[in-house]
């Protein structure tokens, strides 16, 4: 199992996040979201998070229960935020204001028809600029799934799963970077 692969390549001053991340990725746990909800959450904000290996896993576990569909949808949460987040902070940050009112000029149809539930696809996205740190996008996409229906305790549950997938890439970043020192 791909969950427990995950977890033997986490050493032990990182426990927590071993802990954690099959506290995250438990239906049991997970607050009302269903699996595809949860694996979906974890290939996007794996891909997010950048960890080839880590991606690898999630996604090898994500291909036993999730079709074609939600796996490319995952994917394009994690591609299309990794634009609309930075191009939506700089609106956000800048002091300027003019910027926010002019066009993005950004095709982004894939926001419009992900090809699942929308909803579903707006809580990938939320995941995704969490991790990427787009207050704009988090208030933006927070809105609409509210809107949907989608509750407090989901919405958090989905960033729960970013913040301990992004915190198990940055261990295996790191103890590769060790690795790769240690063989040099």
């Amino acid at each position: 199992m791909s969950i427990d692969n995950i977890k033997q390549r986490i050493p032990d001053y990182a426990k927590d996040l071993r802990i954690n991340i099959g506290n995250v990725l438990d239906p049991e746990r997970a607050d009302g979201m269903n699996v595809r909800q949860i694996l979906g959450t974890a290939v996007a904000t794996a891909r997010a998070s950048r960890n080839a290996e880590l991606i690898a896993l999630i996604e090898a576990e994500a291909g036993r229960h999730l079709d074609d569909a939600w796996l490319n949808a995952s994917r394009a949460a994690a591609a299309i935020m990794g634009m609309n987040n930075i191009y939506y902070r700089f609106v956000h940050l800048a002091s300027n204001d003019e910027y926010g009112k002019l066009p993005a000029r950004l095709r982004m149809s894939v926001i419009g028809n992900p090809g699942i539930d929308k909803a579903d696809f707006e809580l990938m996205s939320l995941a995704v600029s969490a991790i990427n740190g787009c207050g704009m996008c988090i208030d933006s996409h927070e809105r609409v799934l509210k809107q949907a229906g989608m509750s407090s305790e989901v919405i958090q549950h989905a960033v729960r799963i970013a913040s301990v997938i992004h915190a198990v890439a940055a261990v295996m970043d790191a103890e590769q970077a060790v690795a790769d020192r240690a063989a040099a």
